[in-house]
């Protein structure tokens, strides 16, 4: 475990892309943290069209608009992606 780690979370669609539900990623932003999962899953098909569509939450705070690179990644946070959901 590097001491830059933070878990990824992965659910429904976003699990079947990835082909895992969770994994460890040495990131210090949000921006580096997406560069090194679409490479760790560029074998995948459809996993980067699958994230682009995700919601992104780092700890319980939705990234929403917010340009990649300005979101900081604090060792141990918990980064999810939530892919869009149908029904109500």
């Amino acid at each position: 475990m590097n001491e830059n780690d933070v878990t990824v979370r992965y659910w429904a669609s976003a699990r079947a892309a990835a082909g895992i539900s969770e994994e460890r990623v040495a990131a210090r932003t949000l921006d580096a943290l997406l560069d090194e999962i679409s490479r760790r899953h560029r074998d995948r098909d459809r996993f980067d069209d699958v994230i682009a569509t995700c919601s992104i939450l780092v700890g319980d705070t939705p990234v929403g608009a917010r340009e990649p690179s300005t979101v900081t990644l604090h060792p141990g946070a918990s980064i999810e992606f939530l892919p869009p959901f149908a029904g109500g």
